[in-house]
């Protein structure tokens, strides 16, 4: 098997694992054992749109954002004010939310993307506290520590199915968009800033400006996932937006595997569904987190997207045709006597 025929089977077992995964998810609703289930799948789509953008800031250019909480916050508040108070259609919103949420993550990444990782992981967190601080404040606005009432999506997104639909497909688009960046040369930029910023700089990378698109990408997205994630809140306050949450969609990157879109995604729907697993012993929730960070980082440090990599190498090893290497001993001879 000749190395075309290896990347046409390849091609064609990706393709057939989409067509299987949207065949899945768009029948879903149709086999969910009820209306919790179909709640959870929703929850996953959402929190999906958010880290599918943190994953070219995190999983991509090796940035350690932990206060993406804080965007998703502005993005949850920025529509129930303009869907709630303002009145402002709920397609309109969303898109207002992604602006706002993209333009504070311009003004977040200007200054602080030139810092080291630590200390961008730092400020990241810090404005994520300072954003919590700012609803607390402005009661009037936010409903302070009482919180606000979120409004929903009219017909036919006004049903927990049609919800559903709609949420997945702001999935889909955001996974088709980060999918396009990572496997053209952007992605190759970012992953070579991640891998050895010198080395970028020295093959022609615009580091700062490639890793400030992508932290922009992923404002954008935290501002729809806000969004859509109060919407299915249906009301939301301070304590929604806890530091631990943000944390959640960092560890989903780690666990799933930087450098990859399933891997992080599979992060999402494990450690989603995991409480619903673990529910009797629901009192050890961050303990089975801990643990299976742990267990992740130990046994399989790429992550458990590689995991699925391995078995199905396994289960289909690749056939490498062996080519003879045959000297041309005419030519070997003629180029002897000429350079005597």
């Amino acid at each position: 098997m000749n190395a075309t025929s290896m990347s046409a089977a390849s091609d064609t077992r990706r393709t057939v694992l989409v067509v299987v995964f949207a065949l899945v998810a768009a029948t879903l609703p149709m086999w969910a054992g009820d209306q919790y289930q179909l709640h959870l799948a929703t929850l996953i789509a959402a929190y999906w749109v958010l880290i599918g953008g943190l994953n070219l800031v995190i999983g991509y250019s090796g940035q350690l954002s932990i206060g993406h909480v804080g965007l998703l916050s502005i993005g949850a508040y920025s529509f129930a004010i303009l869907a709630g108070k303002a009145g402002v259609h709920p397609a309109l919103a969303v898109a207002g939310a992604g602006g706002i949420c993209g333009f504070a993550g311009l003004l977040l990444g200007l200054p602080s993307l030139r810092l080291p990782g630590f200390y961008f992981a730092m400020a990241t967190m810090a404005v994520s506290l300072i954003v919590g601080e700012i609803v607390l404040a402005q009661g009037e606005l936010t409903g302070g520590g009482i919180g606000l009432a979120v409004p929903g999506f009219p017909a036919p997104f006004d049903t927990p199915t049609g919800f559903y639909y709609l949420v997945a497909a702001a999935a889909v688009v955001v996974t088709w968009l980060t999918w396009n960046v990572a496997r053209r040369m952007q992605g190759r930029g970012l992953i070579a800033i991640r891998d050895s910023v010198v080395t970028a700089q020295a093959v022609g990378v615009p580091v700062f400006r490639a890793k400030l698109v992508a932290f922009l990408f992923s404002g954008v997205a935290a501002g729809v996932g806000g969004a859509l994630f109060a919407s299915l809140q249906s009301y939301i306050t301070p304590d929604t937006f806890h530091f631990e949450l943000s944390m959640f969609f960092f560890v989903c990157i780690i666990i799933g595997g930087r450098g990859s879109i399933l891997g992080p995604f599979l992060g999402v729907v494990v450690l989603t569904a995991l409480p619903e697993l673990v529910s009797p012993l629901a009192k050890l929730g961050n303990f089975f987190y801990g643990l299976l960070l742990l267990l992740v980082v130990l046994v399989v440090p790429e992550g458990i997207g590689r995991l699925f990599e391995v078995i199905a190498e396994r289960l289909r090893p690749r056939k490498v045709e062996s080519v003879p290497v045959r000297p041309d001993l005419p030519r070997l001879a003629r180029a002897i006597r000429e350079g005597r």
